[in-house]
């Protein structure tokens, strides 16, 4: 059991590197509301969050992460460019079942982050460069995915608007995607949908499960997915190797969906940058499908530094570029955003074990 005094000292280590790379340090409440922020983390995050209900502020939040009150804070009078960093405790339900497991997860532990705020190019490569260096001295798995890419596949898809949208809200979980992707490719058959003068009950509006219904009764006219378009999605999602050689193949696969040509040279471009900041492009390893189960908040790249002598472990560190969360928080105002955080505790146990 590593002390709490030696991961808040390699904390301050990381915060200190951070503030040398031109950040400026900020300490977002530990008790958010709740209403605001849930909705933009994603299910996963929303299920393993603590919750607990003010008579006053309403429903509040322990705090599950850093980024999304940094970018409301920031979206709230931040000038750009900006670079912030922090360090604090971050608190997540982590076990399932009545009973606590032999060797349970930390449900409170510290995060040490630096998030960019800039129009700037190669804000993606300044980012993962910086962790890369961190990192280094201890032998972790660098690996790379771009969401950016995968949406840019979706939007192409010859479906309808409302099953695209679908397919664009259940990207990032990976069964319900492939249920849907499966129920589109075959013909659907009408449903009876009856109607009652009963009164609407629910969470749902009655606008909402009106428009839901409408959504059921136009789906025989819906025509099924082209096979051959199922077959190049799956072949996207499945291409994972060492970057150059992803490279290739998604060059290759843009040609058959010309609309991920763009975010593809985005990429390559990216590798390019990394490459002049010492970054062996070969080392990082990129998967199509990398972040498709993190934040529902990345839009772009996503980045992961896993310990391969811990294969149990969550990663060391991870982070991505998050442009939608800045325009979803910023009432009509976006810049461009990305960053990244570490975990302490696991260097920690990482430099105990050596």
């Amino acid at each position: 059991m590593v002390a709490k005094s030696a991961k808040q000292e390699i904390g301050q280590r990381f915060l200190v590197a951070f503030r040398d790379a031109g950040a400026a340090e900020v300490a977002p409440d530990i008790l958010l509301d709740a209403a605001t922020l849930l909705d933009l983390y994603g299910e996963d995050i929303r299920a393993r969050a603590y919750l607990a209900t003010d008579p006053v502020r309403g429903e509040v939040v322990l705090r599950p992460d850093f980024t999304v009150p940094v970018v409301q804070a920031h979206m709230d009078g931040g000038a750009e460019p900006a670079r912030y960093c922090y360090l604090g405790e971050v608190f997540r339900k982590q076990d399932h079942g009545d009973t606590r497991p032999e060797h349970p997860r930390d449900n409170e532990y510290l995060q040490a982050g630096f998030e960019v705020f800039a129009r700037d190019p190669e804000a993606d490569a300044e980012v993962f460069a910086l962790f890369h260096r961190l990192l280094s001295p201890y032998g972790l798995d660098a690996a790379m995915g771009d969401m950016d890419i995968l949406l840019d596949a979706i939007r192409a898809l010859p479906v309808s608007d409302a099953r695209r949208a679908a397919l664009l809200h259940h990207v990032w979980r990976p069964i319900r995607f492939a249920r849907l992707i499966a129920r589109f490719s075959a013909p659907v058959e009408a449903r009876d949908l009856p109607t009652s003068p009963a009164p609407w009950t629910g969470l749902r509006t009655g606008s909402e499960m009106e428009a839901r219904i409408a959504t059921l009764e136009a789906e025989p006219d819906a025509a099924p997915l082209p096979a051959i378009w199922r077959d190049r999605l799956m072949r996207l999602f499945a291409i994972d190797a060492p970057a150059p050689l992803a490279l290739e193949q998604l060059r290759a696969l843009a040609l058959e969906i010309p609309q991920i040509a763009e975010a593809v040279e985005r990429l390559a471009a990216r590798l390019d940058q990394l490459a002049a900041r010492g970054v062996d492009p070969a080392a990082i390893h990129f998967a199509a499908s990398h972040g498709r189960e993190t934040m529902e908040y990345y839009d772009g790249m996503t980045f992961t530094f896993t310990a391969p002598q811990h294969p149990g472990w969550p990663p060391i560190a991870s982070g991505g570029r998050y442009d939608a969360l800045t325009a979803q928080l910023g009432r009509g105002r976006a810049i461009p955003a990305v960053g990244g955080i570490i975990r302490p505790g696991l260097v920690a146990e990482l430099e105990a074990s050596c």
